[in-house]
């Protein structure tokens, strides 16, 4: 991608950002001879003119609905960790709910074989990642979204309305003290309603660069969720909003 409202260095930032799907200030400062500040106006004109979307110390490609495959690679580090954390608080016996997303993927990643769990999931990469494991895994059924590998619609919140769950673990696409919770997709979005509604614990796991973030779709409010793992703290005043709301902040 290239426009002519962008000089050679935003392009070079632009090019990588495009490869990656993300850029840190960190990398681009060791790239380019040039002040912090230089930088964050060359990642605030790119997200002006509609290329990326700022995050908390870089920059993301912008996609409403990017599909799993392409956020599978973004912040994976981040995503690998959180989901090694996430497992520390799955009890034996517990009936356990994962949602679609490359953050909740990593947790059915680091989930061993053989654990006393039950996991219920409407995403057919994390019920292919459970497969061989010998955990119970039921997969709700529904209609497909390719883009992001779950099943959705009028099936799949039937299937889920008639369980219960010890705690789920969700994704999410933004977390604003206003709108709370959010995704860009509405059918994911009721998912996690309901999900939410049939939990007796809910966390929600995601990276620091959807602090401050928000979508069309808000799922839940910072009071109804219990705990959110995530891999850096979010700026003062989001921070002070979770702690007025009792939600825990767990760091990798």
């Amino acid at each position: 991608m290239s426009d002519k409202h962008i000089n050679a260095r935003q392009q070079l930032i632009l090019d990588r950002i495009e490869l990656y799907g993300e850029v840190k200030l960190v990398e681009l400062k060791e790239t380019f001879d040039v002040t912090e500040m230089t930088l964050r106006r060359d990642l605030e004109k790119l997200e002006q003119l509609g290329f990326v979307k700022r995050t908390f110390g870089g920059a993301i490609l912008i996609s409403k609905d990017i599909t799993l495959s392409e956020r599978t690679h973004v912040w994976i580090d981040e995503k690998v960790r959180i989901g090694l954390l996430a497992v520390q608080f799955i009890k034996p016996g517990d009936s356990i709910f994962l949602d679609g997303g490359s953050t909740t993927f990593q947790v059915a990643k680091c989930l061993k074989s053989n654990m006393n769990i039950t996991v219920v999931t409407n995403a057919l990469n994390i019920a292919a990642e459970l497969q061989g494991k010998e955990i119970p895994t039921i997969v709700v059924g529904g209609l497909l979204l390719e883009r992001t590998s779950t099943l959705v619609g009028p099936l799949a919140y039937d299937a889920l309305s008639k369980l219960a769950f010890d705690q789920v673990f969700l994704g999410t696409t933004g977390a604003t003290a206003l709108h709370g919770f959010s995704n860009s997709n509405m059918h994911e979005a009721e998912i996690k309603r309901l999900a939410i509604k049939q939990a007796a614990e809910v966390n929600i796991v995601m990276d620091h660069s959807k602090f401050g973030m928000k979508d069309l779709f808000s799922f839940a409010a910072l009071t109804i969720v219990d705990r959110i793992i995530t891999d850096c703290s979010p700026e003062q005043e989001l921070a002070q909003a979770f702690m007025d709301e009792s939600v825990e902040v767990v760091l990798t």
